[in-house]
């Protein structure tokens, strides 16, 4: 009698940890997750900042004991910027690493080369820093888009254009899948008002070869020019538009890296606009901004900007999700969770997922950079 208790007993014992170990990423206490972004190379400061700001909220929440007793724990790898490396580090987290979710990747191109590969894995990706409308129509079961798209910014950027008196508007884009998700942005609210894009110019991803853009695009002499490429490439575009005598308005989408490019324009920076899916990061009156601050100040860094804090937002997003799936973690009551996550607010910024759609957020404010490199709303 007392054999066949014991047998039953741990077998009791061994279920749980059975049902635990069918879970990718997940034990008694831990939860893994990885990132792919651009930790080296020209675009580097958007996968450093967007890994900080994730990082900060992780390490507070696990400071407090983590999810249900569970640390969170993340793996990054770098791609470089480059599509082919972030489809290779995706496979090593799903098929050497194990991880659980996918968090905070960093690109069009890159993310757009990963998406089969998450996808055919059931492995769920939450808050890519990108815009594009691949990446949200038609719907993907395992992508959760954080920000607003690449459209809702076009369309504020060209509105606020129009509205200062701008009629040719031209646009200088990366020459890849990011580039061409924000150049049919601008082309489809261009087309809302029944105007033609002034003229073309583009860039190689990972470079700064713009002389043929800067000769094409200055030639029309726009009012307004919308850039959508990253930080290194559109300095040296501002640049030498400016020694050629422009006096256009610039324009980004916020995938640029803000702070980045501000720093790397220093004083010719003034005046060039971007916009923005996340709240000033300098303006503690809204609460999550005053979140992210005391967070990341206690974590060292008070260098405060726009890609942290939409890391760290992305962080926050994960940690409610993975709350709201309970203790049993599993892949498919995360997607659940997230789906349930219907007009929540993390601190006058709120997210909204459904079934039928993975955008949380349709939120675009402008801004300008202003002397000594300081943001202007």
């Amino acid at each position: 009698m007392k054999t066949k208790l014991l047998i039953v007993s741990l077998f009791a014992c061994v279920v749980p940890l059975k049902t635990m170990a069918q879970t990718p990423g997940v034990t008694a206490k831990s939860i893994l997750l990885g990132q792919s972004a651009a930790f080296s190379g020209p675009a580097a400061q958007l996968g450093i900042q967007m890994n900080i700001g994730t990082k900060a909220y992780f390490d507070y929440v696990n400071a407090q004991g983590g999810v249900y007793g569970r640390k969170i724990e993340l793996k990054t790898r770098d791609d470089k910027y480059e599509a082919n490396l972030c489809a290779d580090n995706t496979r090593s987290f799903i098929q050497e690493d194990k991880v659980f979710a996918l968090i905070s990747y960093v690109g069009t191109p890159t993310t757009v080369a990963a998406m089969p590969i998450f996808t055919e894995a059931k492995v769920p990706l939450i808050g890519p820093f990108t815009g594009a409308e691949a990446l949200r129509n038609p719907v993907n079961r395992y992508i959760f888009n954080v920000r607003a798209s690449y459209f809702d910014e076009t369309e504020k950027i060209v509105e606020q254009l129009v509205s200062t008196g701008s009629r040719k508007i031209a646009v200088f884009y990366q020459d890849d899948a990011y580039g061409q998700a924000g150049l049919k942005g601008v082309q489809i609210a261009i087309d809302k008002r029944n105007m033609k894009i002034a003229a073309l110019g583009k860039v190689e991803r990972n470079t700064v070869n713009v002389q043929d853009a800067v000769k094409t695009i200055n030639a029309a002499q726009p009012d307004g020019v919308i850039m959508i490429s990253a930080y290194t490439s559109i300095a040296e575009f501002v640049r030498k538009m400016k020694a050629a005598g422009s006096t256009t308005q610039f324009h980004n989408v916020s995938f640029v890296g803000s702070t980045a490019l501000a720093a790397t324009l220093k004083d010719e920076g003034y005046g060039v606009a971007i916009s923005q899916v996340v709240p000033y990061p300098w303006g503690p009156e809204v609460r999550i901004v005053k979140e992210y601050q005391e967070i990341l100040a206690k974590a060292g860094h008070t260098d405060y900007n726009f890609s942290s804090l939409e890391g760290f937002i992305v962080g926050e997003v994960m940690v409610d999700a993975l709350r709201r799936a309970g203790k049993n973690l599993t892949r498919e009551k995360l997607i659940a969770a997230l789906e349930g996550m219907s007009n929540v607010d993390l601190g006058d910024f709120v997210v909204n997922f459904s079934p039928t759609s993975h955008s949380g957020s349709k939120s675009v404010d402008l801004t300008m950079i202003g002397r000594a490199g300081k943001f202007i709303r």
